[in-house]
Protein backbone atom coordinates (compact mmCIF):
# COMPACT_ATOMS: atom_id res chain seq x y z
CA UNK A 1 0.00 0.00 0.00
CA UNK A 2 2.76 2.46 0.95
CA UNK A 3 4.68 1.52 -2.18
CA UNK A 4 1.60 2.29 -4.26
CA UNK A 5 1.22 5.73 -2.64
CA UNK A 6 4.92 6.50 -3.15
CA UNK A 7 4.66 5.53 -6.83
CA UNK A 8 1.42 7.52 -7.36
CA UNK A 9 2.05 10.79 -5.54
CA UNK A 10 -0.13 12.92 -7.82
CA UNK A 11 -3.15 10.75 -7.12
CA UNK A 12 -2.38 10.77 -3.39
CA UNK A 13 -2.44 14.59 -3.24
CA UNK A 14 -5.63 14.74 -5.32
CA UNK A 15 -7.40 12.23 -3.05
CA UNK A 16 -6.10 14.00 0.07
CA UNK A 17 -7.41 17.31 -1.27
CA UNK A 18 -10.85 15.86 -1.98
CA UNK A 19 -10.92 14.20 1.45
CA UNK A 20 -10.08 17.49 3.18
CA UNK A 21 -12.79 19.30 1.21
CA UNK A 22 -15.27 16.57 2.16
CA UNK A 23 -14.36 16.95 5.83
CA UNK A 24 -14.88 20.72 5.55
CA UNK A 25 -18.32 20.26 4.00
CA UNK A 26 -19.50 17.42 6.23
CA UNK A 27 -18.37 18.88 9.56
CA UNK A 28 -19.21 22.51 8.83
CA UNK A 29 -15.79 23.50 10.14
CA UNK A 30 -16.18 27.21 9.43
CA UNK A 31 -12.61 28.43 9.86
CA UNK A 32 -11.63 27.31 6.37
CA UNK A 33 -8.56 25.35 7.45
CA UNK A 34 -9.67 22.19 5.67
CA UNK A 35 -10.95 24.21 2.72
CA UNK A 36 -7.65 25.95 2.05
CA UNK A 37 -5.53 22.88 2.80
CA UNK A 38 -7.74 20.78 0.52
CA UNK A 39 -7.41 23.28 -2.31
CA UNK A 40 -3.65 23.38 -1.73
CA UNK A 41 -3.41 19.58 -1.90
CA UNK A 42 -5.51 19.57 -5.09
CA UNK A 43 -3.16 22.15 -6.61
CA UNK A 44 -0.15 19.97 -5.71
CA UNK A 45 -1.77 16.91 -7.23
CA UNK A 46 -2.64 18.83 -10.39
CA UNK A 47 0.90 20.21 -10.75
CA UNK A 48 2.32 16.70 -10.27
CA UNK A 49 -0.10 15.27 -12.83
CA UNK A 50 1.05 17.90 -15.33
CA UNK A 51 4.68 16.99 -14.46
CA UNK A 52 5.42 20.60 -13.48
CA UNK A 53 6.83 19.44 -10.15
CA UNK A 54 8.47 16.08 -9.34
CA UNK A 55 6.49 13.31 -7.66
CA UNK A 56 8.37 13.33 -4.35
CA UNK A 57 7.24 13.78 -0.78
CA UNK A 58 9.36 16.89 -0.35
CA UNK A 59 7.90 18.54 -3.46
CA UNK A 60 4.36 17.50 -2.49
CA UNK A 61 4.54 18.84 1.06
CA UNK A 62 6.30 22.05 -0.01
CA UNK A 63 3.91 22.69 -2.88
CA UNK A 64 0.88 21.97 -0.68
CA UNK A 65 2.10 24.42 1.96
CA UNK A 66 2.96 27.16 -0.50
CA UNK A 67 -0.20 26.75 -2.57
CA UNK A 68 -2.32 26.69 0.60
CA UNK A 69 -0.80 30.03 1.61
CA UNK A 70 -1.31 31.55 -1.84
CA UNK A 71 -4.91 30.29 -2.11
CA UNK A 72 -5.68 31.57 1.38
CA UNK A 73 -4.29 35.00 0.52
CA UNK A 74 -6.29 35.15 -2.71
CA UNK A 75 -9.60 33.88 -1.36
CA UNK A 76 -9.69 35.33 2.17
CA UNK A 77 -11.27 38.71 1.35
CA UNK A 78 -13.84 37.46 -1.19
CA UNK A 79 -14.96 34.70 1.18
CA UNK A 80 -15.09 37.15 4.08
CA UNK A 81 -17.34 39.41 2.01
CA UNK A 82 -19.63 36.46 1.24
CA UNK A 83 -20.12 35.90 4.96
CA UNK A 84 -21.88 39.25 5.15
CA UNK A 85 -19.63 41.60 7.07
CA UNK A 86 -22.41 44.19 7.18
CA UNK A 87 -24.61 44.60 10.22
CA UNK A 88 -27.73 42.51 10.20
CA UNK A 89 -31.10 44.17 10.46
CA UNK A 90 -32.81 43.84 13.81
CA UNK A 91 -35.25 40.96 13.60
CA UNK A 92 -38.45 41.86 15.33
CA UNK A 93 -40.37 38.87 14.06
CA UNK A 94 -42.30 37.20 16.80
CA UNK A 95 -45.55 35.39 17.45
CA UNK A 96 -46.52 38.39 19.59
CA UNK A 97 -46.61 40.77 16.62
CA UNK A 98 -50.22 41.43 15.76
CA UNK A 99 -51.44 40.46 19.25
CA UNK A 100 -54.23 42.82 20.25
CA UNK A 101 -55.24 43.90 23.74
CA UNK A 102 -56.89 46.79 25.58
CA UNK A 103 -54.62 49.32 27.30
CA UNK A 104 -54.93 49.50 31.07
CA UNK A 105 -53.39 52.98 31.35
CA UNK A 106 -52.56 55.97 29.17
CA UNK A 107 -49.25 55.74 27.34
CA UNK A 108 -47.26 58.33 25.43
CA UNK A 109 -43.89 58.68 23.77
CA UNK A 110 -42.43 59.77 27.12
CA UNK A 111 -44.59 57.71 29.50
CA UNK A 112 -44.76 53.94 28.90
CA UNK A 113 -47.36 51.72 30.48
CA UNK A 114 -47.50 48.05 31.33
CA UNK A 115 -49.66 45.01 30.75
CA UNK A 116 -49.76 41.50 32.16
CA UNK A 117 -49.61 38.87 29.44
CA UNK A 118 -48.75 35.18 29.74
CA UNK A 119 -47.63 35.63 33.33
CA UNK A 120 -45.18 38.41 32.46
CA UNK A 121 -45.52 42.12 33.07
CA UNK A 122 -44.60 43.76 29.77
CA UNK A 123 -43.59 47.39 29.37
CA UNK A 124 -45.87 48.96 26.72
CA UNK A 125 -44.59 51.82 24.55
CA UNK A 126 -46.05 53.76 21.65
CA UNK A 127 -44.46 52.70 18.36
CA UNK A 128 -42.87 55.81 16.85
CA UNK A 129 -44.04 54.62 13.40
CA UNK A 130 -47.68 54.61 14.56
CA UNK A 131 -48.10 58.31 13.83
CA UNK A 132 -49.49 59.08 17.29
CA UNK A 133 -47.74 60.34 20.37
CA UNK A 134 -50.26 59.13 22.94
CA UNK A 135 -52.84 56.36 23.33
CA UNK A 136 -55.58 56.52 25.99
CA UNK A 137 -56.50 53.78 28.46
CA UNK A 138 -59.27 51.47 27.28
CA UNK A 139 -58.24 51.72 23.63
CA UNK A 140 -57.51 48.55 21.67
CA UNK A 141 -53.89 48.31 20.45
CA UNK A 142 -51.83 45.86 18.39
CA UNK A 143 -48.23 44.86 19.02
CA UNK A 144 -45.91 46.04 16.20
CA UNK A 145 -42.54 44.96 17.61
CA UNK A 146 -41.16 43.08 20.59
CA UNK A 147 -37.98 43.45 22.62
CA UNK A 148 -37.09 41.74 25.88
CA UNK A 149 -39.95 42.59 28.24
CA UNK A 150 -41.25 45.36 25.94
CA UNK A 151 -44.17 45.68 23.52
CA UNK A 152 -44.34 48.54 21.05
CA UNK A 153 -47.93 49.12 20.03
CA UNK A 154 -50.16 51.13 17.71
CA UNK A 155 -53.90 51.81 17.95
CA UNK A 156 -56.22 49.43 16.10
Amino acid sequence: MIEYIVNHQAEFWLVLGLALLAVEVLTGFVTGVFLFAGLGALASGALMSLTLIPETWTAGVACTGISTGIITALLWRPLKRLQGGRKSQKDNSSDFIGHEFVLESDISATQPGSTLYSGITWKVEVDHKAGVSEIKAGQRVAVTSVDVGRFRVKPV
